[in-house]
C-alpha cells in the first residue's frame, strides 16, 4: 500500500522541511510583520504535510481527502511565498507547488 503513495509522501516531507526553514529564516528579516502571512501559511502546510505523508504511510481511508485539503494550504502556502523574493520564500514556493500536484494526484486516484 505505502509504495504507491511513495512520491507523495517523500513530495509532503520535502515541502514540511522547506516550509519550517522558511518560517525561521522569515522571522530573521527585517521586516518580520510583513512576513507574517508568509510565516502563517508556512507553519500550516508543514503540519498538514506532516499529517497527510503520516496518513498515506498508515493506508488511512482517510488519505485521499487529506491530500486534498494539503493540495489546497501547499498551493495558498506557494502562492504567498512566491510574491517574495528572499531566496528561501522561493524554494519554499517550488516545493510547495510540487508537493500539491502530488497530493492533488493522490487525492484523485485514492477517491476513485
Amino acid at each position: 500500500m505505502q509504495q504507491q503513495y511513495q512520491s507523495c509522501i517523500d513530495a509532503c516531507n520535502a515541502c514540511a522541511d522547506a516550509c519550517d526553514m522558511c518560517s525561521t529564516a522569515c522571522l530573521q528579516e527585517d521586516d518580520v510583520k510583513m512576513m507574517a502571512r508568509c510565516i502563517a501559511l508556512d507553519m500550516d502546510c508543514a503540519q498538514i504535510c506532516r499529517l497527510a505523508a503520516a496518513f498515506m504511510a498508515r493506508g488511512s481511508e482517510f488519505a485521499g481527502a487529506l491530500c486534498q485539503l494539503c493540495a489546497q494550504i501547499c498551493q495558498a502556502c506557494g502562492d504567498e511565498c512566491a510574491k517574495h523574493q528572499m531566496q528561501h520564500c522561493q524554494d519554499c514556493a517550488a516545493a510547495c507547488r510540487r508537493c500539491a500536484e502530488e497530493c492533488r494526484r493522490m487525492g484523485s486516484t485514492a477517491a476513485a
